[in-house]
């Protein structure tokens, strides 16, 4: 691995377990062993690295959400998507965590986010448009973009959500898995009679992963 791509995961783990604002650029170069100056020598700034962490974002968001194609609608479909969901918001979690201060801090950031976000809008409009045209979901036309952004909405700032909303701000595996129960829980209430099976199937599946003692210990503290 070339050691632009060392800082670019070494400060992902440490964004992502200590927090985006407690890290500096020479607390990444101390964990990886370097000299500030090598850390320089590839990205300007702590801003810079961010950039390149979004490319990252950018590749796993734009593989994971591709309309299905030539494939029969079941669980295993869905849990494709929802675990795709899952592991976006834990890979990337320190964004979700503090993604207004972020994106206001860095105004072409602000406008690569919300394009990836519309195309990330557009294929799941999509997908969803693709089961309500093969019988898994009761919804008019109109409403399926919506239903779409709703579910990213909540996806999307569930993080600051718990965060606000209990006495702890501890971010754990458990804690995304509750909130992907929330997504599908908007979607369950537009199955048809014949798919409400299939989605109490992939509503017990996350609900067995949203056990304690089914997730690993990882945390991320973060400072509000």
């Amino acid at each position: 691995m070339k050691t632009c791509e060392k800082i670019v995961h070494a400060s992902l783990e440490l964004f992502n377990t200590k927090g985006e604002r407690r890290i500096t650029t020479n607390h990444i170069a101390a964990h990886l062993g370097i000299s500030p100056g090598n850390l320089y020598y590839h990205f300007k700034n702590k801003e810079d690295i961010i950039r390149s962490i979004f490319s990252l974002y950018e590749t796993h968001l734009h593989a994971g959400f591709q309309p299905y194609e030539n494939k029969a609608v079941d669980v295993e479909l869905l849990v494709g998507y929802f675990d795709t969901m899952f592991d976006i918001l834990w890979r990337f979690r320190f964004m979700y965590t503090n993604l207004t201060y972020i994106l206001s801090s860095d105004e072409a950031l602000l406008q690569r986010y919300l394009q990836v976000q519309q195309l990330a809008l557009d294929r799941s409009s999509n997908i969803l448009g693709q089961l309500k045209r093969d019988g898994l979901l009761h919804i008019d036309d109109d409403k399926v973009m919506p239903l779409a952004d709703t579910m990213r909405m909540v996806a999307c700032f569930w993080i600051g959500y718990k965060q606000t909303h209990s006495s702890s701000i501890a971010i754990t595996k458990t804690c995304l898995y509750e909130g992907l129960l929330r997504v599908i829980m908007i979607f369950k209430a537009h199955a048809t009679p014949t798919s409400i099976a299939t989605f109490n199937r992939l509503e017990e599946h996350y609900q067995t992963l949203a056990q304690p003692q089914s997730c690993q210990a990882s945390e991320l503290s973060v400072q509000l």
